[in-house]
């Protein structure tokens, strides 16, 4: 009974995870392609991580700025897939 129990419960994270699109088995273009697509876009990055990515400023929160996000990708280690939402380092504009 035990064994089904572990069993049952590893499924269900491996179907969570293969949900999640693995930045790293598309090429450049394709996750580009995505985001654009899909607006905002949960990738697997690493074996254990992994990050949102976002087209526009409508998915981030009123203090968040966009800032190009990079990962790795099939045919480019540093791919400038899209962007994050991030609080800016200096809130009120004092370095723009």
């Amino acid at each position: 009974m035990t064994a089904a129990l572990v069993l049952a419960g590893m499924g269900v994270t491996t179907a969570a995870d293969a949900a999640r699109p693995d930045l790293r088995q598309m090429t450049c273009a394709q996750a580009q392609e995505m985001v654009r697509r899909h607006g905002a876009v949960v990738f697997t990055t690493g074996r254990h991580t992994y990050s949102m990515f976002v087209s526009n400023i409508s998915y981030c929160d009123r203090n968040q700025r966009l800032f190009v996000q990079y990962g790795p990708t099939r045919d480019h280690p540093q791919c400038p897939v899209a962007y994050e939402c991030k609080e800016p380092l200096f809130p009120h504009g004092l370095w723009d």
